[in-house]
């Protein structure tokens, strides 16, 4: 069975017009939801930084990896280095790697602490 071209076309009108209709009913929402606004983002992943700011998003980042990705790596390599001892082969390779991954992430806790210290006590 082919559609004419009339069919066809009616089709992809129908689908644009409905696509239109989803996102004027989703475009509010993405667009609050992206908003921060003149408000600082205390008590948020950025501490007394807005999102738009270059140093929110650095801050960010390090925050993800140290909180994030350097553990899971870390739970990675632990996970290796059972494997690796299961079959016999030498494990010190993984566990230096998760203890270093352990000390990058201790590290960057750390680093946060004292900034979170050190900016409350200067006024």
């Amino acid at each position: 069975m082919k559609l004419s071209s009339w069919e066809k076309r009616r089709q992809c009108f129908v689908l644009a017009f409905l696509l239109t209709i989803l996102v004027i009913q989703f475009f509010p929402l993405i667009s609050y939801a992206q908003n921060l606004g003149a408000a600082p983002a205390t008590g948020q992943a950025v501490q007394g930084q807005t999102a738009a700011q270059p140093e929110g998003t650095v801050l960010n980042l390090v925050n993800w990896v140290g909180n994030v990705i350097a553990p899971v790596g870390a739970a990675l390599a632990v996970v290796m280095a059972v494997v690796a001892y299961s079959q016999g082969r030498g494990v010190a390779r993984w566990a230096v790697t998760a203890g270093g991954l352990l000390v990058v992430s201790g590290l960057t806790r750390l680093i946060e602490f004292w900034i979170q210290n050190g900016t409350a006590g200067v006024q």
